[in-house]
C-alpha cells in the first residue's frame, strides 16, 4: 500500500473547498444590507393631503424623481408641477441613519438634518436658530404601506416639548416605489 499525502487530510480538496465556501458565507452575512434601499420607498407620485388646508382642497401633487448618485441618493421633488426642493440623502455607517439636507430652488440649503429608519418610522430631526433660541423640528412618517405615509410635523423650543404643526396623508399616485432595474 502506498502511502498518499497526509493521512489527517484525506480530502485536501474538500477541506480546502468547504474552508472557501464557509469564508464566504460569513463574508456575505456579515456584508451590510445597501443601505439606499428603504429610500427608494420615496420615488414616484404622491398625492398629499394636509390637515391645515381646507377640507375641499385639492390634494398636493408631490413628484419625487430618486436617483443615486454615487455616495448620494437624491430626490428631485416638484409639488404642483413646480420645483420644491432637492434631497439629499448620506448613510452615516449606522444602520437606518442618514445625514439630510434640502436645497431649494434658489440653491439654498436648509442645513443638515438626521433621519432615524426604524421598520416602518421615519424620524427627520433639525435644528435652527431664531435669533439666539435654537427651535427643533421633526417629521415623523409612518408607513402604513409602501404607498401609503401618514406624517405629522412638529416642534419644540427644549427638545422634550413638542407641539404638532400640521400632519396628513401621502397616497402613492404613480410609480412602484421600488429601486428602478438598470437597462
Amino acid at each position: 500500500m502506498t502511502k498518499r499525502g497526509n493521512p489527517k487530510c484525506v480530502y485536501p480538496g474538500l477541506i480546502a473547498g468547504l474552508v472557501l465556501l464557509c469564508t464566504l458565507a460569513d463574508a456575505a452575512a456579515a456584508a451590510p444590507a445597501d443601505p439606499y434601499t428603504p429610500l427608494w420607498l420615496y420615488n414616484g407620485s404622491w398625492q398629499v393631503t394636509r390637515k391645515d388646508k381646507l377640507p375641499d382642497a385639492p390634494p398636493e401633487k408631490l413628484v419625487n424623481q430618486c436617483s443615486l448618485v454615487g455616495h448620494f441618493f437624491v430626490c428631485d421633488q416638484s409639488v404642483n408641477g413646480g420645483p420644491g426642493a432637492l434631497l439629499i440623502f448620506i448613510p452615516t455607517g449606522k444602520p437606518g441613519r442618514y445625514y439630510t439636507q434640502n436645497v431649494r430652488p434658489e440653491g439654498r440649503a436648509a442645513g443638515r438634518g438626521d433621519l432615524e429608519i426604524q421598520g416602518d418610522n421615519w424620524v427627520y430631526s433639525s435644528t435652527w436658530d431664531e435669533g439666539g433660541r435654537t427651535v427643533y423640528y421633526r417629521t415623523t412618517n409612518v408607513f402604513r404601506s409602501r404607498s401609503h405615509i401618514h406624517f405629522e410635523q412638529a416642534e419644540s423650543t427644549d427638545n422634550k416639548s413638542w407641539v404638532v404643526k400640521n400632519s396628513g396623508e401621502e397616497i402613492r399616485s404613480g410609480g412602484s416605489g421600488l429601486k428602478p432595474e438598470r437597462r
